[in-house]
């Protein structure tokens, strides 16, 4: 009997036997959760083959092969001809039965009798499951090509483009407007294909080994300033470096020696750039921030401290804040420099605990470094001058991600996140309530506010505006044009609105969302804003159908979990239990934002589809499972008690914890179908979708973490985002299968792709340098959250020289 088992044979018998139990045992679960009923019965039939199987019966093999259509008939049922959610229904039991087919299978099955109908059986089964598994990626091809949509035509061009400066990229989207698109045109769709490395820069800034452990995150996210012939790049460990622009070569580095072992995120997208006139020693300015809350000025030549700037170059951002640990504050996105105002915010490392460090808003003189104004929502006069002894508003919401600005306009546009604790609203304040998740559009000279316009109400999902909009005339009837912006948002909605007022130019109605409150004490919006004027890139809601796995294993896991867990769309209240989050904070758009074609009014957007789990549990329970620490608060003697995990948020303060992590199966596979990542172009004249495709592949996704799968086109998570050339073309990284692509404009056809050497999750750029060659350059060095490959290069793509 042993030999038997331990054949051939027998094991292939005890593999069917143990995957019909599991869909057995856990198929029974689905169905008493009220899920699919397939699974049960299929788990009998491929019980019962893969007995028959070990005891080298014929019948094993056809029960199989009827198990196997079966499978086949309610695949198609649920899922129609799409490759990539018929995989994990359907690839492993083909394959499986191919195996069946194979002659050390049948000869035991069929006897020497049987070995003439053994082989035509087999060879007959064999071509089903072969064609099944052709099939899979038959369709799966083609149902990417069918999301790739042109559904309208590409609009002409209504304007000149505004800015003929090909040669500088001084803010994170090249101008103040956030539009990151370039009038640079030597490279064009024609001649795409002949880009090749042009140098590449190594910062030698690699991750300690604690940085990137319990959830930790070490990015390298940043865009290259540049000025003249040079680039300026910030490190994660905030190291500046002037390269020159044509070479790569390294003219200066400035280390700031800062402390971030107690950071649990490290990030720096850009420094600012300032041109002092009234400073001799320093008119020419590098404005850079630390992972421990400081800023500094630096000369642009030769990477020396400003020292007429704050004290000997440098200006603490804890002054005035109160308690601030180590960690909890510091400036991920380059400040803002217009009208002699240097502007910034900060990051908070949010879900901690009530009365965090104030998000209050900055600005200073770029060249005293004195403080200019401070915009305080917790205060009546939120720009009222402190009195001695009076620090910032604790706990307001802060405004993290990249500003944008309109010179003309004299306004600034704050991207405000949502009050911590994320999760629960119960004891905010009122002005939390009105400002919360909202564009704020300020005076840059004064701090004054013009006006505010809330995307999300009573946020408890951290929905944070995570970038400034993006600005664009746009063309009206009577050939005049409208000054408007466009706000891309985490939720995957979209708000037009007059940039001057603030008043909504594409409709924006008010829904009814669920409002259950299972958590005592708190308070939901019984409406929450939707931008119906808007093409939406928001995913639909998730129903068990679109569970999915790398096997049909974890698939079922994932679809007993979707039963198991609270799920109600979109706004799914916060509870004591677990809840799905799709979206959730890292978004549809994240801190990327969208590019803005100003010539033809054309937004490019790249999006990510990942849900997250959020686990509320009671403080008690979070302390009792070693999740976190018991803290009295803000006045305790000794350092903050860190939770075991950049996933949990203690929230100190209230009752409740969370635990905030992605949706992955047992296998670390998303638990939703493809397509986990688009490319979408929308007319902003008439607002509607030009064309949108899946961008991405999955080349650097797999178990064991590789980085050489099968590179399906299914679409894939991006972080980082898009720019667009006067040629036409879209240049992007940002996806985990760690490419550099070229797009074409007017299609969205990829035309071009470069392996990067790490991931690069990060903003490209482009310029023309002296040598009149245009240059398209991108950092790439990974993200800890999309566990990309880690490194430290800077890319820099152009055409072949011309011969002489």
């Amino acid at each position: 009997m042993l030999r038997r088992i331990f054949s051939f044979t027998g094991i292939t018998g005890l593999v069917v036997t143990l995957a019909g139990l599991f869909f057995l045992i856990f198929g029974g679960w689905l169905l008493a959760l009220g899920g699919s009923p397939y699974y049960l019965p299929a788990g009998l039939l491929f019980t019962l083959s893969g007995v028959l199987i070990i005891a080298r019966r014929p019948a094993g093999f056809w029960l199989y092969l009827f198990a196997f259509v079966v499978t086949l008939i309610w695949s198609l049922w649920e899922v129609g001809l799409d490759g990539w959610k018929l995989m994990p229904r359907l690839f492993g039991f083909a394959l499986l039965g191919l195996w069946c087919c194979l002659p050390w299978i049948t000869r035991p099955l069929f006897g020497a009798r049987g070995a003439r109908g053994a082989r035509r059986t087999a060879s007959a089964s064999s071509l089903i499951y072969l064609l099944v598994l052709a099939g899979i990626f038959v369709t799966g091809w083609r149902v990417s090509a069918q999301r790739f949509v042109q559904d309208n035509p590409f609009p002409a061009a209504s304007a000149p483009a505004p800015d003929h400066n090909d040669r500088d990229w001084r803010y994170y989207g090249r101008t103040p407007e956030g539009d990151r698109f370039s009038p640079a045109s030597q490279i064009t769709p024609q001649n795409v294909s002949k880009l090749q490395p042009a140098w590449e820069f190594h910062t030698g800034d690699l991750a300690k080994k604690f940085e990137t452990e319990k959830g930790r995150e070490y990015n390298f996210e940043v865009t290259p300033t540049k000025v003249g012939n040079r680039l300026y790049i910030c490190t994660p460990h905030r190291h500046v470096i002037a390269l020159e622009a044509t070479s790569g070569k390294k003219i200066w580095e400035y280390d700031p020696k800062n402390n971030t072992s107690a950071n649990e995120y490290l990030a720096c997208r850009g420094v600012a750039y300032y041109d002092a006139p009234q400073s001799q020693a320093c008119p020419h300015r590098i404005i850079t921030t630390t992972a421990d809350a400081r800023m500094i000025a630096l000369n642009a030549d030769n990477g020396q401290l400003c020292n007429d700037f704050g004290n000997k170059g440098i200006v603490s951002l804890t002054d005035n804040m109160g308690k601030v640990p180590a960690g909890f504050h510091f400036i991920t996105s380059q400040p803002l420099v217009m009208k002699d105002r240097l502007v910034l915010g900060g990051w908070v490392y949010d879900n901690q605990t009530r009365g965090e460090p104030s998000g209050v808003v900055r600005a200073y003189d770029p060249v005293s470094g004195k403080l200019a104004w401070a915009w305080d929502l917790g205060k009546t006069n939120p720009t009222a001058p402190l009195q001695p002894g009076e620090t910032w508003t604790r706990g307001t919401p802060n405004a993290w991600g990249s500003y944008t600005a309109d010179a003309r306009l004299g306004l600034i546009y704050l991207p405000l996140g949502n009050a911590t604790p994320d999760y629960y609203g119960a004891q905010r304040p009122a002005y939390d309530d009105r400002y919360s998740s909202s564009i704020v559009a300020l005076d840059i000279e004064t701090g004054e506010e013009r006006w505010h316009y809330q995307t999300v109400h009573h946020d408890v999902w951290d929905f944070d505006v995570p970038i400034g909009p993006s600005l664009v005339d746009l063309p009206q009837a009577d050939g005049s044009s409208l000054p408007a912006l466009v706000q891309t948002t985490k939720m995957g909605q979209l708000f037009m609105l007059d940039r001057r007022t603030g008043q909504p130019l594409a409709q924006v109605t008010e829904k009814t969302v669920p409002t259950s409150v299972h958590l005592p004490g708190e308070h939901l919006s019984p409406t929450q804003p939707y931008s119906q004027g808007m093409p939406t890139l928001a995913p639909r809601d998730l129903t068990e159908r679109d569970m999915w796995g790398a096997t049909p294993f974890d698939q079922l896991m994932c679809r007993v979990q979707f039963h198991q867990y609270r799920y109600q769309g979109q706004y799914t209240p916060p509870a004591l239990d677990t809840n799905i989050a799709y979206p959730a904070f890292d978004g549809v758009v994240d801190w990327h934002g969208a590019s803005i074609d100003p010539a033809h009014h054309l937004l490019i957007a790249n999006t990510s589809y990942i849900p997250f789990t959020v686990e509320g549990m009671r403080s008690a329970e979070a302390i009792k499972k070693g999740l976190m620490k018991p803290w009295q608060g803000w006045d305790s003697k000794g350092p903050y008690p860190k939770p075991k995990s950049f996933s949990v948020g203690p929230e100190y303060g209230t009752p409740y914890a969370a635990v905030v992590k992605p949706w992955l199966s047992v296998l670390g596979a998303p638990c939703n179908a493809p397509p986990w990542g688009k490319l979408v172009a929308i007319d902003l004249a008439s607002k509607k979708i030009v064309w949108q495709r899946p961008v991405g592949t999955t080349r650097d996704m797999n178990i064991f973490s590789t980085h050489n799968n099968v590179p399906l086109p299914t679409g894939m998570f991006s972080i980082g985002g898009n720019i667009i050339t006067a040629s036409g073309l879209i240049f992007m990284g940002a996806t985990a299968d760690d490419y550099l692509r070229a797009f074409d404009e007017k299609t969205g056809h990829e035309l071009w792709k470069a392996r990067l050497p790490a991931g690069g999750q990060a903003t490209p750029m482009t310029y023309v340098g002296d040598d009149g060659r245009q240059y398209v350059v991108i950092a790439a060095g990974g993200h800890g959250g999309l566990g990309t490959r880690s490194g430290d290069a800077v890319m820099a793509y152009a055409l072949p020289k011309q011969q002489d």
